[in-house]
């Protein structure tokens, strides 16, 4: 019996449920309902007052998760998309994010955004919102791109003193399968290394990773090896990873589903020219979406977004040089 991605979620939120009488979970319909992906399905059952139902407000979620956490509970808050949590902006930056700086308090709570683009969804229900997070000192900010991940990496975020966004790609939800789910946590915050080669890395993160891997498996049949680094966890960064991978390949291309301004892959490249300049045989280039709003038709919303067709395109050319 496979265990598809949204299994891992809602199998890690019952395990931290069980093991942990702080956790609480809160959000719009996370109750009988089970949550607009059903990633909280049975657990209300389960666990009685403690998969608590909220009002329409995304600024009220995150401000009681903010004072829940202060006072010692370990709330996880479910956007029904990442896109809403624009909402609870002041709560999670101005506040979550301070908390610990402000007061020696930690503020122990997880923000668990349905992130990027599925086809027909359109620009309010699309968006990768990573980078608007990383940005802020005192948040963490996980990624997860595989199944196993998906349930570690939560595990580990509901553990943390920190306050975590924790990102899961909806196009991952139903699609995404693996056999069983991992006994034991990997490190979430170290990168790794999916495919491994020697003639340009490619550094991805949440579902560019599986095109990358695609992308990587078209340049092999030119006799190209394309290394993959999935990053996992994009803040905090982990940056030797990646400059042990570039030193390897000599090349570079970073690539994300956000919009190129301010995203993670100019971070990624960022670090790699000014850290590990002397690596590289080509300059290192970014691949994202196009700086415009995401395109509710699907044809539009594929040609919007880097494709494993259009990541094969772009390691061409770095290879090229």
């Amino acid at each position: 019996m496979s265990v598809t991605y949204l299994d891992a979620i809602r199998a890690a939120q019952e395990k931290a449920l069980q093991n942990d009488p702080s956790v609480f979970i809160y959000g719009q319909d996370v109750g009988k309902f089970g949550g607009a992906f059903k990633a909280t399905k049975n657990l209300a059952e389960k666990f009685p007052g403690r998969v608590i139902d909220s009002p329409i407000s995304e600024d009220a979620m995150v401000g009681l998760a903010v004072g829940a956490a202060m006072e010692g509970m370990r709330p996880v808050v479910e956007m029904q998309f990442a896109d809403f949590s624009t909402v609870g902006l002041n709560q999670m930056l101005n506040h979550a994010a301070t908390t610990y700086w402000r007061t020696g308090k930690p503020c122990p709570m997880v923000l668990r955004l349905p992130s990027g683009g599925t086809p027909g969804s359109g620009p309010f229900h699309s968006q990768s919102m990573e980078a608007i997070y990383a940005h802020y000192p005192g948040l963490v900010v996980m990624t997860p791109a595989t199944v196993e991940d998906a349930y570690s990496m939560l595990l580990e975020a509901i553990a943390m003193p920190d306050p975590v966004v924790f990102c899961e790609h909806k196009l991952l939800y139903y699609h995404l399968k693996a056999k069983s789910l991992p006994a034991e946590a990997v490190p979430a915050f170290k990168a790794h290394v999916a495919r491994p080669g020697r003639d340009v890395t490619c550094v991805a993160y949440s579902a560019m990773v599986h095109e990358a891997l695609a992308a990587a498996e078209e340049l092999a049949g030119e006799g190209y090896e394309a290394e993959v680094v999935d990053l996992r966890t994009v803040k905090p960064l982990d940056t030797d990873t990646i400059l042990a991978s570039v030193a390897r390949t000599g090349r570079l291309l970073a690539v994300g589903e956000s919009w190129p301004w301010g995203g993670v892959s100019a971070e990624v490249v960022s670090r790699v020219a000014s850290e590990g300049f002397e690596l590289l045989d080509a300059p290192p280039r970014r691949l994202n979406a196009k700086d415009t709003p995401i395109p509710y038709h699907p044809n539009l919303w594929s040609a919007h977004r880097p494709t494993a067709v259009r990541i094969a395109e772009a390691l061409r050319e770095v290879l090229r040089y």
